[in-house]
């Protein structure tokens, strides 16, 4: 039997200006993960087996285009792997699905890291991240690159469209609190209401984004210089920029503004908005009280996290 797993990951600064050239922040989130086993199976065939999502089947009775089955297709061809072998395969996750915490990334990553191990196919963190990639842009059309990043080399990420991707260091470990609100909202739908919006008042909009993109890499040089205090402010900042984008809901606001009642040093949506997750930045012992609070207020999940 062979084994990965791979973390979940959130984005701290720079939601949808990002797709405006300008920074964002991402970090993983390793109290979530997916977790795949791959064994030789008794029967002919290979077989996948993904309780969270009621997925117990063949892999060649599934679409081609279906998610789990083209990792395993792409990972076949590329291994250049005849004959195929007997496998059994079995994922489980605790990441939330389509709540902006890369469920997707963390599954394809885990999944070809345990197939690789499993047929002595050696690859790389490059050659895992690129993978995946690829993968990523088969459902999200034109990504980031930050999920796929985050998960695979687990570090920190700062991310410019169109320039490499940087990992960097974290001075001082800080504490967010993640709220799920149990909404799930596309991506591409907010992405593209916000495109309608600076298509109307380009100038506008992208004072709008300088301004993120600004919050954003003073983020990073006060996260790398240990001063993880001022973080909050700058959260805050954040997530009025995304209410000014109609990124933002009312579950959303509800939340980050308990967040904000139960003492979190600052509070934002992460994520494309309209739903997903929110998070807080807190003192390590007012972490559970915080958690308590945002399912008081609606949360339907709650995640502590370390970012180290």
């Amino acid at each position: 039997m062979t084994k990965s797993s791979a973390p979940g990951k959130i984005i701290l600064f720079g939601e949808h200006a990002v797709v405006y050239g300008h920074p964002a922040l991402a970090v993983p989130v390793t109290q979530v993960h997916a977790d795949v086993e791959v064994l030789e199976a008794s029967r002919p065939g290979i077989w996948i087996e993904a309780p969270d999502v009621d997925l117990q089947s063949e892999l060649n009775t599934l679409p081609s285009d279906h998610p789990i089955a083209s990792v395993v297709h792409n990972f076949l061809f590329i291994s250049r792997l005849s004959p195929f072998p007997n496998l059994a395969i079995k994922i489980d996750s605790t990441i939330p699905v389509a709540s902006g915490l890369g469920s997707g990334a963390a599954v394809t990553v885990a999944l070809t890291r345990a197939l690789s191990a499993h047929i002595h196919y050696s690859m790389t963190n490059e050659e895992v991240n690129a993978f995946a990639y690829e993968i990523e842009k088969l459902y999200h059309g034109t990504p980031s690159g930050i999920d796929n990043t985050v998960v695979t080399y687990t570090r920190p990420v700062y991310f410019v469209k169109g320039q490499p991707m940087e990992t960097f260091r974290v001075g001082q470990p800080f504490t967010i609190v993640i709220g799920d609100t149990g909404i799930s909202a596309p991506t591409k739908e907010s992405v593209g209401d916000v495109r309608k919006l600076w298509e109307v008042a380009q100038q506008k909009w992208e004072d709008v984004f300088d301004q993120v993109g600004k919050i954003a890499e003073q983020a990073r040089k006060t996260i790398e210089n240990g001063k993880w205090e001022m973080l909050g402010e700058l959260m805050n900042k954040n997530h009025s920029l995304l209410q000014e984008m109609t990124v933002s809901s009312p579950e959303l606001d509800q939340l980050v503004q308990a967040a904000r009642n139960a003492g979190a040093l600052g509070s934002k949506l992460s994520g494309g908005g309209r739903g997903g997750n929110m998070m807080a930045l807190v003192e390590p012992e007012r972490a559970e009280s915080v958690a308590f609070s945002l399912k008081e207020a609606g949360a339907k999940q709650t995640i502590v996290t370390q970012v180290l």
